[in-house]
């Protein structure tokens, strides 16, 4: 479904451009229908990045991207945003995703001017009611309410909510749930299972690699840049090849063990 070849991202810098970053360099993997792959590195790893690109937020120096056969980087005006209907994006700090001054259901109502104006009242609200049941919300629990009055783990489901209004077959997940509680972490995690059991395609983006162990089915280990390693999540973690690999998992602390016994 999504196919990266060969991705790379330069950044000038400068003050006045004269010398470039390389932020990503020759990434390649693709996220199939129902399926979820984790993008696991380090801050700094250009993980975001290639959320960005992948999302058109964000030009690519070169290196391709597609979606069922479609030149991602080439679309243009009505064509990219037929693109965005069927990709979008859910990020690290729901609350900095909205605007405080409107209530959930205008939030949702944006999509219905842009995307459906020819919907009629009735329809819009059962479409509505049927996007925030597949997330577990009340409609009447959130609806009608500011930002400020629903909870970070409500904030981040209305947000996935959203993006389901537009029959969306690919979601980039990019640190979804590393500003949200413990309680909350694993309804947002299984949530996200039962999207790709549906058949959505998700590009989950962390820098834990607990999370991506527990949701994933492929796994792409990214330092500095570039793809260090990447195939099955099973065969990755419990056979990594790469030192980079290595060290990250043990680096992770393990529930059975004090940090002194270590």
């Amino acid at each position: 479904m999504l196919r990266l070849q060969n991705l790379s991202k330069w950044y000038r810098m400068g003050a006045f451009g004269g010398r470039k970053k390389l932020a990503v360099s020759d990434v390649s993997f693709h996220v199939a229908a129902g399926e979820v792959v984790s993008l696991i590195g380090e801050s700094g790893s250009g993980k975001s990045t290639i959320g960005r690109m992948v999302l058109r937020l964000t030009s690519a120096t070169s290196g391709s991207i597609t979606f069922e056969g479609r030149d991602v980087l080439a679309l243009k005006g009505s064509a990219l945003d037929a693109y965005r209907r069927e990709a979008q994006g859910v990020f690290q700090d729901p609350f900095s995703s909205y605007n405080p001054i409107f209530r959930a259901d205008r939030v949702l109502d944006l999509i219905k001017d842009v995307f459906f104006p020819r919907v009629g009242a009735g329809e819009w609200r059962s479409k509505v009611e049927a996007s925030l049941d597949a997330v577990r919300l009340d409609p009447a629990a959130v609806l009608g309410k500011y930002p400020h009055q629903l909870s970070g783990g409500q904030l981040q489901r209305l947000l996935i909510a959203r993006a389901l209004l537009l029959d969306i077959k690919l979601l980039v997940a990019d640190e979804v749930i590393s500003m949200l509680d413990a309680s909350t972490r694993i309804d947002v995690l299984n949530l996200l299972g039962d999207l790709k059991n549906r058949g959505l395609g998700i590009l989950f983006i962390t820098h834990d690699l607990s999370l991506g162990h527990y949701l994933s089915d492929r796994t792409v280990i990214l330092k500095q840049g570039e793809v260090v390693e990447s195939g099955p999540t099973v065969a990755v973690f419990a056979n990594p090849q790469h030192p980079y690999t290595k060290m990250l998992l043990d680096s992770v602390p393990r529930l059975h063990e004090k940090w002194d016994s270590r």
